[in-house]
C-alpha cells in the first residue's frame, strides 16, 4: 500500500528551510507510531533537513535525481517508477513523507492519507500541494487540545480512497 503522511498548518504550510516550522511532540509520536516497521520515502532536501539520518525501525528511501548521491543507512532511488516498483513488492506500507514535490508526484497514487492539521498559522516556504479530497473518505479523526508539551491544538485525520 502507498500512503502519504504529513503535518500542516491551517494554510497548508508544511516546512520552513527544509524543517518543520513548529514543535509538536504529539505529532512526532503519531508519525513514529504510524510509520515504524514500514518504509518512508522522502526527497533529498527533506532527508538533508533531518540531518541526513535514517529514522530507526523504518526503511528509508531517498528520492533524488543526483545519480552520485549516497545516503548512509538508506536506499537511494532516482525515479518515481523505481519507488513504485519497490512499493509494489513490499509487504508493508510505503509512506510518502515529503517534501512538496514528492507529495505532488505520489498523491494521485496513494491509497491512504494521514494528515495532521495544526490549528495555527506559521511562516515558512513549503506548502502541501493542492489536495482534492473528492473520492476520499475520512475514516478517523482524533482531536488533540494543547497541553504542557504540545502548544497547539491539532487533529489527526486518516482518509482512504
Amino acid at each position: 500500500m502507498l500512503a502519504a503522511i504529513w503535518a500542516q498548518d491551517l494554510n497548508g504550510l508544511i516546512g520552513k528551510e527544509s524543517k518543520l516550522p513548529w514543535h509538536l511532540p504529539n505529532d512526532l509520536a503519531f508519525f513514529k507510531r504510524t510509520t515504524e516497521g514500514h518504509t518512508i520515502v522522502m526527497g533529498r532536501t527533506t532527508f538533508e533537513g533531518m540531518g541526513k539520518r535514517a529514522l530507526p525501525n523504518r526503511q528509508t528511501v531517498v528520492l533524488t535525481s543526483d545519480k552520485s548521491y549516497v545516503a548512509d543507512n538508506a536506499i537511494v532511488m532516482h525515479s518515481s517508477d523505481e519507488v513504485l516498483a519497490y512499493a509494489e513488492k513490499y509487504d508493508g506500507t510505503t509512506f510518502i513523507t515529503g517534501g512538496s514535490k514528492v507529495y505532488q508526484q505520489f498523491l494521485p497514487l496513494c491509497d491512504r492519507l494521514y494528515r495532521t492539521v495544526i490549528e495555527s498559522e506559521f511562516e515558512g516556504d513549503a506548502y502541501f500541494p493542492d489536495l482534492n479530497l473528492m473520492g476520499w473518505s475520512l475514516i478517523d479523526t482524533t482531536e488533540n487540545e494543547p497541553d504542557e508539551k504540545n502548544k497547539f491544538a491539532h487533529r489527526f485525520e486518516i482518509f482512504e480512497k
